[in-house]
């Protein structure tokens, strides 16, 4: 049986794979994780959902954005202002 110790070491290094992955994913392919996130969070905001799911896809869904760039991207390759 494992121990409790290296049970949690495990748990933290999948934890911290994760969080890079995420940030290498949000980095690197900004339009491709925005879509990700609505098509995560748009079956959750439904109505027929309890409170705190509806809360989860709220916390999930990008900000909208109002002047997107070309790309759907960070707009960081536009004019500066």
């Amino acid at each position: 049986m494992m121990e409790t110790g290296l049970l949690l070491q495990y748990l933290l290094i999948a934890l911290a794979v994760v969080a890079s992955a995420a940030y290498v994913l949000n980095r690197q392919l900004p339009a491709f994780t925005r879509r990700l996130r609505v098509a995560c969070a748009v079956p959750m905001v439904r109505e027929r959902r309890p409170g705190w799911m509806r809360a989860l896809g709220r916390w999930i869904a990008p900000r909208a954005t109002g002047a997107a760039g070309a790309c759907g991207g960070c707009d960081g390759c536009g004019p500066a202002d």
